[in-house]
């Protein structure tokens, strides 16, 4: 109980720094009418997308959860049970929780954007602290939300299906956000860059644009508000697979799992407080310092939670492995995607020769960005596997969950990060459009170089934390399978032999599957960016003046906002409901075998794409912004559309499809634990 008293303490100190910080950024003196005009069209903007969404993801979330009220734990027509409306009530809490951290992780960037614009005409110290606390909003709201919600189920119930219906929930609003998002916002930024730097060879944030305040919009329902909801699911995943594995074998150590995520928590609050920017110092490494910072802090507080409890060592050397190995991920990352290192430089260079060249390139780079990656996963799953498997039957798996909580015990500062990106981006098109002088141009180029190589990071680590997570899950799916079995009087089966025709056949279906969902999601890009460009085109040619920059003569901003956000939402349930469905598919049809295989091919596959897009895409983007700096002929040459058509190429790579991956390979192996008794029951082969 004390143990519970304190998770509810740091989660409510937590909430309270959050609004602090909020109200902290609404007190800053209100911007110039320029900024606050075109900020509010942006804020407006990304408000009537998530309205529109919301109205969509409620009826498929209430869709959802009347099939799970009508059939877990078990069909209500066969076996009337409560425990039905409780599991559909939990799945409904995990929904309104990940949406709650995008609301408000989006409300609070959409305020900061301007205010960091206004104060880079001071100091880049004083921009910096604004978008940092802008991000670290959600970044702690995240994490307080993801534990006490955790929490509070767990005190109320230890039934592992509430908490696997409660990570469900997260998942399919996190899938569905971040794809909606990422819709929406490379739909704006591809048609922008195509017919106003290719085309007209307009500057980036140009206003006379048609759609500039739609890619605005964008950043912020998808990096911001995605990507919120993003990590709060892997998160979640990470506890939930750690509870599930810890209470099929003795509740304690659910106590131990909550322990460390709640020292996480609470190293994040306070590293928090402390980030500053000394004039002339590198935003980066400011940044950097915050994450390293927390990781320490983690990993002091891991040592002491281990030693209260009475804990094995091999426990702790888990949970500080997969700490450490994000770590390393987030730096080869760094190495692939930062305009510092020699592939950004590489790339940028060989597009002198031509487009080819540089898609080529930048695409190789990516291809190798993803062993390190995939190596440190499986050196992590191993060596935590090992440490902990001569604790018990049971506890291999029990040890790759902990190194996956290990990982995510920064999380909530990797989100502060990562929202930082879209706030400085903003910021630096909001300098660009209301003409701030080159001097406040340059701070917020320096704010949006550090967010772009930050944001390559954090979506490095997003996919390597959820790559572990899986894995957990895979361990909890297991886990679920034996519960299942004993309660109906079945024997014990060998699950995952690499033989059986049903394996393979789940196997080889769920390679396939990650595949299709990234290709339904880069083809709703492209023909939404189509449309986009057309309706530019028509800008142009029939709002006279608008072309030449004529003195007040504006696009028509709303109509390409309403355009990006009626396509995204049009397209935004078909990727996520094949992924639902073929995993059900598979379990009725080969069952529970089958299931196992098709986990592991989706979690192979699904990690191998997320990396290769995600990788790619970012160093795409900074090569491009390399150039842009005035290397390799500056912009307007040869190697400047080059960059231009890489990226764009790179756009629904990196903040579309890649990750939207982490979050599908996550769906599919809570939904297969969620519907593991009826796989028992009920299948063909």
């Amino acid at each position: 109980m004390a143990i519970l008293i304190g998770i509810v303490l740091i989660s409510v100190s937590g909430f309270v720094v959050s609004l602090a910080l909020y109200r902290w950024i609404v007190r800053l003196p209100q911007p110039s009418p320029s900024l606050t005009r075109i900020s509010t069209l942006i804020k407006d903007g990304a408000n009537v997308f998530l309205f529109r969404e919301a109205k969509y993801l409620t009826r498929f979330c209430l869709s959802a959860a009347l099939c799970i009220l009508l059939l877990l734990p078990r069909p209500l027509f066969l076996d009337p049970s409560i425990e039905n409306l409780y599991i559909a009530a939990a799945y409904l809490f995990g929904t309104v929780l990940s949406a709650l951290c995008a609301v408000l992780g989006m409300q609070a960037a959409t305020i900061a954007n301007a205010k960091t614009a206004d104060r880079a005409r001071q100091s880049l110290a004083s921009a910096f602290l604004c978008s940092f606390r802008g991000g670290s909003v959600m970044g702690i709201f995240v994490v307080c939300t993801s534990l006490s919600g955790i929490t509070l189920l767990f005190f109320f119930t230890d039934d592992t299906s509430y908490l696997l219906a409660f990570s469900f929930g997260a998942s399919s609003l996190a899938l569905f956000a971040k794809a909606g998002g990422g819709i929406f916002t490379k739909t704006a930024d591809i048609s922008a860059d195509l017919v106003g730097k290719v085309e007209l060879g307009m500057a980036e944030d140009d206003y006379r644009n048609p759609a500039v305040i739609a890619d605005n919009v964008g950043d912020n329902v998808g990096d911001v508000a995605g990507m919120g909801s993003d990590l709060f699911d892997s998160y979640v995943a990470a506890l939930v697979a750690s509870l599930v594995i810890a209470l099929s074998l003795d509740a304690s150590y659910a106590y131990l799992v909550l322990s460390y995520s709640a020292v996480g928590t609470f190293a994040t609050i306070l590293m928090v407080g402390s980030v500053r920017l000394k004039e002339g110092k590198s935003v980066t490494s400011a940044l950097n310092r915050s994450t390293y910072g927390t990781s320490l802090l983690s990993l002091l507080g891991f040592a002491l939670v281990t030693y209260l409890l009475d804990a094995p060592l091999a426990l702790l050397f888990c949970t500080v492995l997969g700490l450490g190995v994000g770590s390393v991920i987030g730096i080869v990352t760094n190495h692939f995607t930062d305009d510092t290192h020699a592939p950004v430089r590489r790339v940028a260079a060989s597009g002198k020769k031509g487009p080819a060249f540089s898609v080529l390139g930048g695409f190789s780079y990516g291809l190798l960005s993803t062993f390190p990656a995939l190596v440190g996963i499986a050196l992590c799953t191993l060596l935590s596997y090992r440490l902990a498997a001569p604790l018990g039957t049971g506890m291999g798996f029990f040890g790759v969950s902990l190194s996956s909580v290990g990982m995510l015990s920064i999380v909530g500062m990797v989100v502060s990060n990562d929202a930082y990106g879209p706030i400085v981006d903003n910021a630096r098109g909001l300098a660009q459009m209301c003409s701030l002088g080159e001097e406040t141009l340059a701070r917020t180029d320096a704010l949006d170089s550090a967010g772009n190589t930050v944001k390559a990071i954090t979506k490095g680590f997003a996919i390597a934390s959820a790559g572990l997570a899986v894995i957990s899950l895979l361990g909890a799916f297991l886990a679920q399978i034996g519960m299942e079995a004993a309660r109906l009087g079945l024997s014990a089966v060998q699950i995952l032999d690499a033989l059986s025709p049903s394996f393979l056949f789940g196997l080889l279906v769920g390679i396939g599957v990650p595949a299709v969902f990234s290709a339904l999601l880069i083809q709703a890009v492209q023909d939404n960016a189509c449309l986009m460009v057309e309706e530019i085109h028509h800008q142009f040619e029939t709002i006279e003046g608008l072309k030449e920059g004529k003195a007040g003569v504006l696009p028509k901003y709303d109509t390409c906002i309403d355009l990006a956000t009626k396509a995204a939402l049009h397209r935004l349930i078909p990727a996520g409901l094949f992924t639902i469905l073929m995993t059900l598919v598979v379990g009725f049809f080969g069952g529970y075998v089958a299931v196992s295989g098709f986990i592991i091919g989706n979690i192979a596959c699904g990690l191998l794409l997320a990396l290769l897009m995600s990788n790619t895409g970012g160093l795409w983007d900074n090569a491009k912004k390399w150039v842009e700096a005035g290397n390799e002929g500056g912009k307007h040459s040869d190697a400047h559309q080059a960059a231009v058509i890489s990226d764009t190429i790179g756009d629904p790579f990196k903040d579309t499809a890649g990750p939207s991956l982490n979050t599908q390979i996550t769906l599919v192996t809570l939904v297969s634990s969620l519907f593991a008794s009826l796989f028992l029951r009920y299948s063909l082969f």
